[in-house]
């Protein structure tokens, strides 16, 4: 009996890193050359700035367009913020240094416990950086609750 736990024991072992690993949000390659959905400026006095202050583009794989269309995300829908810092000088606000780059992957079974998204930050726009890990509900998803009836999406498409 021992030694049956211990090979089970032995083989979560090896299963375990391996569902925590297809959990993971990848890094959105070749983002920039998605749909341009909107950019913004989050500037001081807002009660977002602490955490997001600056300049964000958002784009949209082609997945992310069509859900933004029809007004339900399909899986496989990557929607992407792309944070820089916002330098003010001489009457004009341009793009510093890159903060995160924010996404958001749809797939309803392996994200449910998140309507359907799974969420990541990569600090500094490092693929190796992530800083939502495993708080995704609390750090992300949270936020995104009261949009719930638009797929839990802030940002819509525009003409």
């Amino acid at each position: 009996m021992m030694k049956h736990i211990l090979t089970v024991l032995a083989s979560m072992a090896f299963v375990l890193p391996t569902i925590a690993a297809d959990a993971q949000v990848p890094y959105p390659e070749g983002y920039r050359d998605w749909h341009h959905v909107k950019s913004m400026v989050i500037d001081n006095g807002h009660p977002l700035y602490e955490a997001f202050g600056g300049i964000h583009h958002l784009y949209a794989n082609p997945q992310a367009v069509a859900g933004y269309k029809a007004g339900k995300f399909p899986d496989g829908a990557i929607i992407v913020f792309d944070l820089l810092e916002a330098n003010s000088a001489d009457h004009a606000v341009t793009e510093g240094a890159r903060k995160v780059v924010g996404v958001m992957h749809k797939d309803a079974n392996k994200y449910a416990a998140t309507g359907g998204w799974g969420f990541e930050g990569f600090g500094g726009g490092d693929r190796k950086n992530r800083v939502v890990r495993d708080n995704a509900a609390g750090a992300c998803f949270a936020c995104h609750v009261p949009q719930k009836d638009h797929d839990y999406v802030f940002s819509r498409l525009r003409d």
